[in-house]
């Protein structure tokens, strides 16, 4: 494939390929450029197999975006290749793996509305005062838990008063009437497959080996659960490449660690450094 239309960061960063990436692109540097350049070469040039290949980003249009532009570059089926949000790349491996945890293959996912509603039912259950307990404050709370990765277990260990006793009290009801329901919520479906990997070495062995090359778009984004499940996939081959802009992180309210973007050197031992500094935008 011809690479003569990129500059020479943009093609260092697509030819690049073995071992730990970190690619620093900020505004119209054209990062959405390089990933799927990156995708293409890697099929096309390397022989890697469409399904080995796993790229992750945080919405559906830009995952979509991706696979057109892989498919524009190339003159081959492209079907098979895992492009898609972390939500949807974890709900489909979910839906293969489940059962380990106790839960059907054909388990809901509750939205914000639905959580909200079992976080109301479950503090009337618990007798207490809709107005001190605000649902959607609870929610939240207990939100902010599991993007620290603390279990119920963990929020009534580390409680510090009532309160913390309280919350530690709706959370566990919480999880039990989802597990109850046969559903997840948003948060679940990010942190039950590190579960699933960390307590069946097997089933992590077996993505490990499936997805041989990680790629993961507006990386400064990525909240723990996010990094723990893109370490654990790439801890073996250690062929990740992450694109992001540290000076724009836009999603802190959802728990974005700009840590794992600053540390990327520190989680991943020997990674290589690229910056893309050519803005085409202005």
């Amino acid at each position: 494939m011809n690479l003569d239309s990129l500059n020479l960061s943009q093609r260092k960063a697509v030819e690049s390929i073995e071992g730990p990436i970190l690619v620093f692109a900020g505004a119209g540097s054209g990062k959405t450029r390089v990933l799927t350049y990156k995708i293409a070469y890697l099929i096309e040039e390397i022989n890697v197999p469409c399904e080995d290949i796993l790229a992750v980003t945080f919405t559906n249009k830009a995952a979509q975006e991706m696979n057109e532009r892989v498919s524009q570059l190339l003159s081959i089926d492209t079907s098979k290749m895992n492009v898609g949000t972390f939500h949807s790349i974890c709900a489909r491996i979910l839906r293969s793996e489940i059962p380990c945890l106790g839960y059907t293959r054909d388990f809901g996912i509750y939205d914000q509305q639905d959580s909200r509603m079992l976080v109301k039912e479950v503090i009337q259950s618990l007798n207490l005062d809709i107005k001190t307990f605000s649902p959607n404050s609870y929610q939240y709370l207990i939100s902010d838990k599991k993007n620290k990765m603390l279990s119920p277990e963990q929020v009534i260990e580390e409680a510090n008063g009532y309160l913390d006793e309280k919350l530690g009290e709706i959370y566990t009801e919480y999880q039990n009437l989802l597990k109850r329901n046969n559903a997840l919520d948003f948060d679940d479906l990010l942190l039950f497959p590190i579960t699933i990997f960390n307590s069946f070495p097997d089933k992590l062995k077996h993505y490990q080996s499936k997805y041989k090359y990680v790629l993961v778009d507006e990386y400064q984004d990525t909240n723990r659960p996010q990094f723990e499940f893109i370490n654990l996939l790439s801890k073996i081959h250690r062929n990740i490449c992450v694109v992001g802009d540290d000076d724009q992180s836009i999603y802190g309210w959802r728990g974005a660690d700009i840590n794992n973007i600053l540390n990327f050197s520190g989680s991943f031992n020997d990674s290589t450094i690229i910056k893309l500094e050519q803005n085409y935008r202005s």
